[in-house]
């Protein structure tokens, strides 16, 4: 039968031989389907995305029908699209699907460390650092709520904080300012709505205790600095006995000494302030001189030895921390006049701008220039005894006639002024209008506690030593791991901090 007959024929009559074919040809034709369609009952496709696997969702029909499995009801109307294809429209489907939506982060702030400089006021710092006047006044009178600007020091910082400028680079508004005047305090002051508004944050510290020790071969000072003891530490020690002690003739070496004292650590664990000098045992010529820092019943703070009695006296012999003594008292050649003279006092040879304090209660009696003695300050103690200070740099804040000052009060500052070579203090102690030798002169001694009060020292101060004897142990420990002397008789071991 031809090709053109049976085209020409009715449909109905060639049922059976379309039939026949389309049997025929479905082999080939599932091979197709079974290479281009996944073998999954839906298909789906999976891809990484940035939280993690993420499903494309289920292919459909051109009607918009999902489509249980590639071989059940298969599109009449479409045939099934190539594996190519399939793959494109998964790799769509997932970049859909992953695609993470921009968003735009704010500009960070700009910020600059502003330090003070002598003479600076917040006023002109902030000016000078761009901000606007109007603004900076805002902002210095919310500070003063929690902090006056008058207290800022020269090398107090500043954090100052600004809004970006237009091409993210430039300064805008003033945002912040903060500043830390104390390792207990932050201040800010922070920019909310159009005002400004000051907070101060407390920053609690830790107290811990530490004992250290020490031989001295050349200085106190040298010694000290060799055991690591904080300055502040060495300064209070210095005062307590320089009621007793004459450090330019007294110490030698092979004398040794012990202080037991408190220092204030932030959150990081870092030293940031020292405490009080709790106990000190300075060992001259194999004699110990034991002290003990207690508070009385009144509230007074006070040394005292082991017996109880305060190692206060009415006056220092000296003055001043760290000095030389160049010249004693008695008749010398004078080094400028270039004769023998009486020298009516005890010179102590230091830097410039060392710090001088007063020997004991007191008023000022005089202070200003007094000829040859240049710069100079006269306290009276009481009705017996006088000092006098010469030579200064220049004098301490609010120093002068007529004020009260409490024994170790600043005063003075070493300098050169008035008939002299070089920078140091000439130190007068007057008795009965009188000058008499700083180093002879007997003092009366301090006070003795009596009753209750000494039998509450005696439990203060076996506190004191059992405190000491488990920080001596500490360190003994540390030692051991850290492979010290004492690692044999403590047992050797090993420390990560060593």
């Amino acid at each position: 039968m031809s090709l053109r007959r049976i085209i020409d024929r009715p449909l109905g009559r060639f049922a059976k031989p379309l039939t026949y074919l389309f049997i025929l040809g479905l082999p080939l034709s599932a091979g197709i389907i079974s290479h281009t369609w996944p073998t999954s009952a839906t298909p789906v496709a999976v891809t990484e995305g940035l939280l993690g696997p993420v499903t494309a969702p289920p292919m459909t029909t051109a009607a918009g029908v999902a489509q249980p499995g590639p071989f059940r009801n298969p599109p009449i109307a479409s045939t099934p699209p190539l594996a190519a294809e399939i793959d494109d429209a998964s790799i769509q489907v997932a970049a859909a699907v992953t695609r993470t939506p921009q968003i735009e982060l704010e500009p960070e702030p700009v910020t600059e460390m502003l330090q003070v400089a002598r003479g600076d006021t917040l006023m002109r710092l902030l000016q000078n650092a761009g901000v606007d006047r109007q603004e900076a006044h805002s902002a210095i009178t919310a500070l003063r709520d929690v902090f006056s600007p008058r207290d800022l020091r020269p090398g107090q910082k500043i954090e100052v904080a600004f809004a970006p400028g237009n091409n993210g680079e430039d300064k805008g508004a003033l945002q912040s300012l903060r500043l830390q005047p104390s390792p207990e305090q932050d201040i800010r002051v922070v920019r909310e709505d159009a005002a400004f508004v000051a907070r101060a944050i407390d920053r609690p510290l830790v107290t811990r205790t530490s004992t250290a020790a020490g031989v001295i071969e050349s200085s106190l000072s040298a010694a000290s600095n060799a055991a690591d003891i904080p300055i502040g530490i060495l300064t209070d020690a210095i005062h307590v006995y320089s009621f007793s002690v004459d450090f330019q003739r007294e110490i030698q070496k092979g004398d040794s000494f012990e202080f037991f004292y408190e220092t204030r650590h932030d959150d990081g664990g870092r030293m940031v302030k020292t405490g009080e000098l709790l106990y000190a045992n300075l060992t001259l010529s194999g004699s110990p001189i034991v002290l003990y820092r207690y508070e009385k019943q009144d509230g007074t703070v006070d040394y005292f030895d082991t017996e109880g009695k305060s190692v206060k006296r009415t006056l220092m012999r000296t003055p001043i921390d760290g000095a030389r003594m160049s010249s004693g008292f008695g008749m010398r050649k004078h080094p400028i006049l270039g004769y023998s003279k009486m020298h009516r006092g005890t010179d102590f040879a230091a830097p410039r701008g060392t710090p001088i304090y007063a020997a004991g209660d007191g008023v000022i009696e005089r202070a200003g220039r007094h000829g040859a003695y240049g710069k100079y300050i006269r306290i009276r103690h009481n009705g017996t005894y006088k000092t006098a200070y010469a030579h200064m740099a220049r004098f301490a804040k609010g120093m002068k006639q007529g004020r009260r000052v409490k024994q170790g009060q600043v005063i003075g500052y070493v300098g050169s002024t008035g008939r002299s070579t070089g920078p140091h203090l000439h130190y007068e102690v007057i008795k009965n209008n009188k000058q008499v030798n700083p180093q002879k002169i007997k003092l009366p001694t301090g006070e003795k506690l009596k009753g209750d009060e000494l039998a509450d020292f005696q439990n203060h101060r076996r506190e004191i030593d059992r405190l000491r004897s488990d920080a001596s142990e500490r360190m003994l420990m540390v030692d051991a791991a850290c492979g010290g002397e004492d690692a044999e008789e403590y047992g050797e071991g090993s420390n990560p901090g060593c």
